[in-house]
């Protein structure tokens, strides 16, 4: 990968979120964690000059590759000569372009070293919406260490938040590995760590979007009392009583259950 860079003349963009990583070893643990990738569907988002990329591929992966700097189009397209019929590269912006539609319906698992400045917006994208379970099988995702601690928390801990329970409420998440800033070029500021997620079962009777409302109200003021931080939501502080939920409870001690519970009251009640 050093040659694919020195030979294209490619440095990494502060500007787009990159950090490039190098170890083929990594690359290829990495590409490992949903496990047999053989024949399989796989979103990369990012894929720079192609590190992570060519491990999938060597997994037998056909990948699409959503890249939106030009700069890495030729270094890909090398790979995908190396590699016939397995990699399609996409140029654009990932956050612009629907997913579902490139598989054409078709299952996909998801697997990207993130740009750090697309990373969450695209995570919450993934794990949003009312149609579950999602086309995509499973999200393998680098992350600063901060945001994958923050997604995988548990209650009663200040990276207890909305991701965690985004990620959590009908899927399971895990932290797969932590990687050292030493892995990447140039070397960010902070550690990384990659989350591994897979979709689980929907509760009955609940709106994700009365589930985001409640935690973004919730969490939004994480500091303030329930009583306080969601009586600007419709229905909450009814739906507290109801619970028999403490509305002098801070939003930190409410587990993912109890976020559920509260989403199905309101969803029942709208």
């Amino acid at each position: 990968m050093r040659e694919v860079i020195a030979a294209h003349g490619l440095s990494a963009s502060k500007a787009l979120g990159q950090n490039f990583l190098f170890d083929e070893q990594l690359l290829s643990r990495i590409a490992a964690i949903p496990g047999d990738l053989s024949g399989r569907n796989v979103l990369e988002i990012g894929p720079g000059p192609g590190g992570l990329t060519r491990a999938l591929l060597r997994a037998g992966a056909n990948v699409t590759a959503i890249e939106m700097d030009r700069r890495c189009l030729p270094a890909l397209a090398e790979l995908g000569e190396a590699f016939p019929g397995q990699l399609t590269v996409i140029e654009g912006d990932a956050l612009k372009i629907d997913h579902d539609a490139i598989f054409n319906g078709e299952p996909y698992a998801i697997l990207s070293n993130l740009p750090y400045n697309v990373g969450t917006a695209l995570f919450t994208r993934w794990m949003g919406g009312e149609e579950w379970p999602p086309n995509w099988t499973s999200l393998t995702l680098m992350f600063q260490q901060e945001v994958a601690q923050r997604i995988v928390a548990q209650p009663g801990g200040s990276a207890y938040g909305r991701l965690a329970v985004l990620a959590q409420w009908r899927a399971t998440a895990k932290l797969a590995m932590k990687v050292h800033r030493s892995a990447f070029t140039p070397p960010p500021k902070v550690m990384s760590a990659i989350v591994h997620v897979e979709p689980a079962t929907m509760p009955e009777g609940v709106s994700a979007a009365k589930l985001e409302q409640a935690t973004a109200a919730a969490f939004g003021q994480r500091r303030k009392m329930l009583r306080q931080s969601l009586k600007g939501v419709p229905g909450a502080l009814d739906a507290l009583e109801a619970l028999h939920i403490e509305p002098t409870r801070r939003a930190e001690t409410l587990d993912i259950g109890e976020f559920v519970e509260l989403a199905r009251f309101l969803t029942a009640s709208s």
